[in-house]
């Protein structure tokens, strides 16, 4: 009987450890981007690519648009715990817990494809030294198109500044928030995933976004009007593991994300048909029956970014901590 029960103990703790090693051996990444968005096509292409030169050694496997719903505004909460393995991060989404990264680089406070060549480096430095603070390790990253941001609106067209102070709007960063409040505009934050609902429901009568990425959420299903705001340069996507993973990770592994992610980002950091895409997007959101109006007029363009750059100074000086001297730095990468 005893024997029965020693090597019925083995058997269970064998079955155990091979459950643990089979875990092991898998990588959950976490994606937030919609499935239907370019850049989550190209991170399906890097975890292939890793996954390729890993062989059976381990296995990436990503979740996108969100399915592990795991909130983007929570990443610097879930990754060093474990939640995940791996995840997508957003400097921009993250202002609740580090309101540094938050600023380091906020939209509308870049426009051209000039000044963003040149803040990137400093910007990915920064990010680096910044999320190492949380307990994670920046092991690539995805650049993001040049964009040009609109507004998106339900029931009638908007085009000035002065109509969108009657509007509610949506926007997805805090800063946002700041600069059209300055500018007398009521903003709120509302995540990509409810955004569709938001429109749809009347929460909010207008909806910032980019025509490039509007049919990736269905925008022409629940506005009806659009007109250009304003060009906007952002930060890299950022794509994490816990410090305390990445340190405990054998170097083969190592070696196949990094050269992998190395790739990823000069595939993506590519800006030349940005302007051709956008203005692509809009022929179609045109075709699914959205009139696409004049863009704010240039006055108008001229006061937003004013705002922006008071809010830029403002929110650093908020932060408190790095954040003053990380604006400083991409200020100085510009020149300014």
């Amino acid at each position: 009987m005893k024997n029965l029960v020693r090597n019925l103990a083995i058997g269970l703790m064998c079955a155990g450890a091979t459950v643990s090693q089979s875990m092991a051996e898998e990588w959950r990444f976490n994606n937030f981007l919609p499935e239907t968005r370019p850049e989550s096509a190209e991170l399906n292409k890097f975890t292939d690519e890793v996954n390729a030169k890993l062989g059976d050694a381990l296995e990436v496997k990503i979740f996108g648009g969100g399915s592990l719903g795991l909130k983007n505004t929570d990443a610097l909460r879930f990754l060093p715990s474990g939640a995940v393995e791996m995840s997508l991060l957003w400097a921009n989404y993250l202002g609740r817990d580090a309101p540094a990264l938050s600023s380091v680089f906020i939209q509308g406070s870049i426009g051209t494809v000039d000044e963003l060549e040149k803040a990137l480096p400093t910007v990915r430095d920064i990010y680096e030294e910044e999320f190492s603070n949380w307990g994670v390790s920046s092991v690539g990253y995805v650049a993001i198109p040049m964009l040009s941001v609109s507004v998106f609106c339900r029931d009638e067209p908007v085009r000035t500044i002065e109509a969108l102070k009657t509007k509610k709007l949506r926007v997805w960063a805090r800063d946002q928030v700041e600069t059209f409040t300055r500018l007398g505009v009521s903003a709120q934050i509302i995540p990509q995933e409810e955004m569709y609902v938001a429109m749809k429901t009347g929460v909010v009568d207008c909806a910032l976004y980019p025509a490039l990425y509007a049919s990736t959420v269905s925008l022409q299903e629940v506005s009806k009007y659009a007109s250009f705001l304003y060009p906007m340069a952002s930060g890299p996507y950022v794509i994490g593991v816990s410090t305390d993973r990445w340190a405990e990770t054998d170097d083969a592994v190592k070696e196949a994300i990094t050269s992998s992610a190395k790739d990823l980002w000069d595939r993506t950091n590519q800006y030349d048909d940005d302007f051709e895409r956008e203005l692509a997007a809009r022929e179609d959101m045109v075709a699914a029956g959205i009139e696409w109006g004049e863009d704010f007029p240039e006055e108008d363009r001229a006061v937003f970014l004013e705002a922006v750059s008071e809010t830029w100074g403002i929110l650093a000086e908020d932060a408190g901590g790095n954040a003053p001297a990380y604006r400083q730095r991409v200020l100085d990468a510009l020149g300014r």
